[in-house]
């Protein structure tokens, strides 16, 4: 067995994304992971990823790219967040794809910053929170899709940060087509035992994204790559590993340099 990888596509050099996705398959890659800008961009972009889908480019996901989210303070930001992820989750499944993803909410409010206590209660966070998750659970499921949640670290965000606290917000939703993705930096801040972690969340983890512990790309920090697959392998891991970092160096060196890392972790791990 092994583990398909996907690269964002804003990392990749290219004028359009049949340029970038045959980079992207030169250096190692499977798939390219869109980016879900708001004002239903994406829904936009379709001629162009139809274009593409039809050359053979291969688009299992959709990572949410937003000033606003579903657990924003406010609710018409709230809402529209909703209607964007809806939008995405409809364009990915045209395209054969997995899912889209997002966050509860990034930049919004940090407990490590003044003021400290945020101006909704944690009951009124969860309210909101599986509110949107159901409906957008509900909408994933018709279109035959996914919806992950991501948690982030928590100087990014107060109320979704560890694998448990989403998969607790999964199980109150209780649907299948809503699911957890797994961030390696957001983990190492994060969890006390990456390993238990994923294996504590394996039932719901249905997407994992990739960067070394500096956020730079795998190979670029000090995170164990070959343990860390090895638990992802032990799991049955069926999903993707998209990467989603900041590249040092010159791009395509980057690129290949973490294609090539994450390529010596899988058949390394797989005839283990």
């Amino acid at each position: 067995m092994t583990i398909p990888l996907a690269c964002q596509e804003q990392l990749l050099p290219g004028t359009d994304l049949i340029r970038k996705y045959a980079l992207a398959t030169a250096l190692g890659y499977d798939a390219v992971e869109l980016r879900g800008r708001g004002d239903l961009d994406l829904a936009r972009r379709l001629p162009e990823l139809r274009r593409a889908r039809a050359a053979g480019v291969v688009m299992p996901t959709v990572c949410v790219e937003m000033d606003h989210f579903i657990g924003d303070f406010d609710p018409e930001r709230s809402r529209d967040a909703v209607r964007n992820l809806r939008s995405q989750l409809s364009v990915i499944a045209e395209l054969g794809g997995v899912g889209a993803m997002t966050p509860a909410a990034w930049g919004m409010f940090s407990r490590r910053l003044p003021p400290f206590e945020p101006p909704r209660s944690p009951a009124g966070d969860r309210r909101v929170l599986v509110d949107a998750l159901g409906e957008l659970g509900e909408h994933a499921r018709a279109e035959g899709v996914t919806l992950f949640l991501e948690p982030l670290n928590r100087y990014e965000d107060h109320m979704v940060n560890r694998l448990d606290d989403a998969v607790a917000l999964c199980a109150s939703v209780g649907l299948p087509s809503v699911r957890v993705v797994a961030d390696t930096f957001h983990m190492n801040i994060e969890e006390d035992d990456v390993h238990r972690a994923l294996r504590a969340a394996a039932p719901y983890l249905g997407h994992v994204q990739v960067s070394d512990s500096n956020r730079l790309q795998p190979g670029a920090g000090h995170l164990d790559w070959p343990a860390l697959v090895r638990t992802l392998l032990e799991i049955d891991y069926r999903g993707w590993l998209a990467l989603e970092c900041r590249l040092r160096g010159d791009p395509v060196r980057a690129l290949h340099q973490a294609a090539t890392v994450l390529r010596h972790a899988l058949p390394r791990q797989a005839a283990a």
